[in-house]
Parts: structure tokens; sequence; C-alpha cells
């Protein structure tokens, strides 16, 4: 599959890099470093990276988002990164393209594109870049390895989480091979504002428990204006200050927002993706997410979690 898609990169001259909207570092780290690798081995060719703003990730080098044309997609190859269903693909118009591409490590929900590489053994998108490059023989530029580390750091929790395995430790061997620094990255991704910090410990106050060992939190909209910061910041930023709470088995963020009801669910033993999926979103089977439309609906679904966290436990 690897050969099939370097083949199709080979065979354009216009190659458009779409991933998630709301990104997190593995979205941004994978579309740099595979615009980066692509520029590197093709430095004839267009290549650009499209999508919603990188957010929090903007410390990223090359994070900043191409502004193109409806006429830029017209015979033109769209490959669409660490995205597991199409209504959560940033820059719908991929399907302007002649030839589309995904390359994703979540657990499948739907075919996006005309040639599809979908597997969940990697514990990060930016992982899949890496292997790609490393087994097709590809120069991997300081820029790119360095994004590439930065999402295999953030999606493995700083190679914690059970998807970490001999493979990732091999892959990040593989990106230390180039300079970067590592310390860098990582005042990045942790150092944080006395404001911040004193938000999560605001959210640590606002946890609740069920008698199902589920933890969640829920901000309303008012409360979410109130405290100034984004809405990535308030969801998939905040939950896991439930994380590692003794006795606590799965855990869940509600945020309401202008569009619905953000919702982060995470597990330490359960496989809760299909909970999130019959919502209408996706992920990992201890990492998932959807957005809701009511707070109704939000204490279905945690009604839902509990539901699992009995029949399992």
């Amino acid at each position: 599959m690897f050969t099939e898609i370097l083949n199709a990169i080979k065979e354009y001259d216009r190659i458009i890099i779409h991933r998630h909207s709301n990104p997190d570092g593995d979205a941004i780290g994978s579309q740099v470093g595979l615009k980066n690798i692509i520029k590197a081995r093709f430095p004839e060719k267009q290549v650009f990276a499209v999508g919603d703003s990188a957010g929090r990730y903007s410390f990223i080098e090359d994070s900043a988002q191409d502004e193109l044309s409806d006429a830029d997609f017209d015979g033109a190859l769209s490959i669409i990164l660490d995205t597991s269903a199409s209504a959560l693909i940033s820059d719908s118009r991929y399907s302007l393209a002649k030839k589309t591409v995904r390359m994703d490590h979540h657990i499948f929900c739907e075919k996006i594109a005309d040639t599809e590489f979908v597997d969940t053994s990697y514990e990060s998108c930016c992982g899949l870049v890496t292997d790609f490059a490393r087994t097709m023989e590809l120069e991997i530029p300081s820029v790119a390895a360095k994004a590439l580390y930065t999402g295999m750091v953030t999606d493995s929790g700083r190679f914690r989480y059970e998807s970490t395995s001999s493979k990732t430790h091999a892959l990040a061997s593989h990106l230390l091979k180039t300079p970067f620094s590592t310390q860098d990255i990582f005042t990045n991704l942790y150092s944080d504002e006395l404001s911040r910090i004193k938000l999560r410990a605001s959210f640590v106050l606002k946890i609740q428990t069920t008698e199902h060992r589920v933890a969640y939190i829920y901000t309303t909209r008012d409360e979410a204006i109130a405290t100034g910061a984004d809405n990535f910041t308030l969801s998939r930023g905040m939950v896991n200050t439930m994380a590692e709470i003794r006795g606590i088995d799965s855990w869940v963020n509600f945020t309401e927002t202008e569009n619905g009801v953000l919702c982060e669910i995470r597990s330490s033993k359960y496989n809760i993706n299909s909970i999130a999926v019959k919502y209408g979103g996706g992920g990992h089977k201890a990492a998932s997410g959807a957005t809701l439309k009511d707070r109704d609906e939000a204490m279905r679904l945690l009604s839902e979690l509990c539901a699992l966290n009995q029949s399992e436990g």
C-alpha cells in the first residue's frame, strides 16, 4: 500500500494535504511532516496544507494553513490524514480533487478516499507517516521529523498509552536520527500560563461521578464563555483532568458550543468507540469523541457509558 501511495504522489504535480478539524498534535504533526517529506523528495511539485487554524499547536513550524481557491483542487491529489469520517475533514473540497488518498490510524468508520490505508496498529498518524517515509526510503527533513515526533508524543500520551508498542519506539528512534530539540517540543506542549493552570484547577472542582465508575464534567455555554477559553481547550484540553482517578474506569467531558455539545470520551479499560460512533463521532477504542445536539442527548450518552461500565465490570 505504501508503494501505491508513493506512486500517486509521483503522478500528481499539485498535492493538497487535509486532516481533521479542531486539530490536535497528531493532525498537525502528520500534515506538516508529510508536506515537508514530499517537498524534500519532489521539490518541483506544489504541496499545500489546508484546514482550520492550528490553534495551540501553531508552535509547530510550518503549521500555518494555505489558502486555496476551488480551482486549485482541479486535477490535484488530495491526501487526508488522521481522520475517520468525512464529516470531520477540515476543508471538504477534497472531493473536488482528481484523486484522493487517506492515511489514518483510527477505527474504520466509512470509506472516504479512492485509495485508503487505515491501520489501527499505529499509535498515531504521525507514526504511520514516519513508517511510510522509512519504508519508502524518503528523506525526513528536520522540520518534518520534529513535527512527526510531536504528534507521536501527544497521541501516545508521552509513550504511556496502551497503543504504544515496540514499533512506536522504533519509529520514534528513526525520527531522532535527525537533529531537533525534543526539549523545545516538551516545553511548548506542557508548560502553561498560570491562567490555564487555574482553569484546569477549576475543572477539577467540576468533576462529578456516577455509581458505575464514570466521571464527567458538563460545561454550559454561559460557563464556557465566562472562561474566555476556546472550545478546544475546554473540551479536549480538559478531558484528562479526570484521568487516573482511582476507581474511575471511564470519563467524559461535555462542552456546550454554538454548534452543539462537544463530547470527549476516554476509558482506561473499555472500548468506548462504539458509543461515539452511534452518536456520529469516532476515534479509538479508549479515546473517542462526538458532537451532540443538546444536553439531553449528552445525558443519554452518559447513561450508555454507565451501562457499558456496568456490563463489562
